[in-house]
């Protein structure tokens, strides 16, 4: 009876462990017989081997499943750290790059802004000098040419403004035209100090320099004339590099006049011509805000100085 109900028990073990395990084939129909002869007995009896071995059988799936969430969890953080080390390459590429950036624009503007300054500087001085001693040579007799006077001044004058119907012209009708393949370089990000759009200062310079020596050259109402002109040209391509290189392009820094409230509109109504919102207008630079209230841009220009007020103050 012992040996009976010793190989029932067994039988059902093995039975209950290849049921809930799928390690085993189901048991066989004796098997099956003597468990079930045996059920009541095995039931009866406290801490059998069935409960046991099933408590067993679920203790090991607890503390396997317990395994395997603890190495799901060592899985996660190690990819997480594996991201973590990725995003700080990452982030550390991305850095190096922006450093790169910011030094290229800052020897792109330290290119430019000597480049600027020697020029003017250049410039300036070959004005004054000649206009020394062209007005100190004429004085030479002891008569003062009134008339040439007056005449070199009135056209420095006329052609400083002159100049900015002349811009407001060509820059509609040939940069913007015909000569779009050269002025488009200005329309783009610039890549290096200079651009290709720069060759019309050039262009403007020859004339201006052409009347600046012929008329220092020659005495006489004429050359007086072609001198002022030159001289007026001159001034008008200094004032314009000062405001559209530096205070609207931000190409060098030109300190107070960046505080002048005028000066101020002229940057943000040619700011407009680049956000191209009224078709191009305003296509002059000094008396760009008057084209753009003659467009109804009023508006647009207020809100422009806004944002470029809040950009140099770097207000978020």
């Amino acid at each position: 009876m012992a040996a009976g109900s010793l190989l029932a028990a067994s039988s059902t073990v093995i039975y209950q462990f290849g049921r809930n395990t799928a390690l085993t084939t189901k048991p066989n129909s004796l098997a099956v017989g003597l468990s079930g002869l045996a059920r009541d007995t095995m039931l009866q009896r406290k801490g059998s081997h069935i409960l046991r071995k099933k408590n067993g059988l679920n203790i090991f799936m607890v503390v396997q499943q317990t395994r395997n969430e603890n190495e799901n969890e060592v899985i996660e953080k190690s990819d997480t750290e594996k991201i973590s080390d990725s995003m700080k390459g990452y982030n550390h590429v991305t850095l190096s790059r922006v450093e790169e950036r910011l030094a290229r624009k800052k020897l792109e503007r330290t290119t430019y802004l000597v480049a600027a300054t020697l020029s003017s500087l250049g410039i300036s001085a070959m004005a004054v000098m000649a206009v020394y001693y062209r007005f100190s040579w004429q004085m030479e007799g002891g008569e003062v040419p009134l008339l040439e006077l007056a005449g070199t001044f009135a056209l420095s004058v006329g052609a400083a403004v002159g100049m900015e119907f002349w811009a407001r012209w060509a820059h509609r009708a040939l940069w913007h035209a015909s000569l779009w393949h050269m002025h488009e370089s200005h329309h783009r990000p610039r890549e290096g100090p200079f651009e290709l759009n720069d060759v019309f200062a050039i262009i403007n310079a020859a004339p201006a320099i052409a009347l600046l020596l012929y008329g220092f050259l020659n005495r006489g109402l004429f050359p007086g004339l072609c001198f002022g002109a030159g001289l007026g040209i001159t001034v008008f391509g200094m004032a314009y590099m000062f405001v559209h290189d530096g205070l609207v392009h931000r190409r060098f820094p030109v300190g107070p006049i960046a505080h002048v409230p005028y000066l101020r509109k002229v940057a943000a109504a040619h700011q407009l011509h680049h956000a191209d919102k009224f078709q191009g207008v305003p296509y002059g630079l000094f008396l760009g805000p008057q084209e753009l209230e003659e467009v109804g841009g009023m508006e647009e220009l207020e809100k422009e100085i806004k944002r470029r007020t809040k950009l140099s103050q770097n207000i978020p």
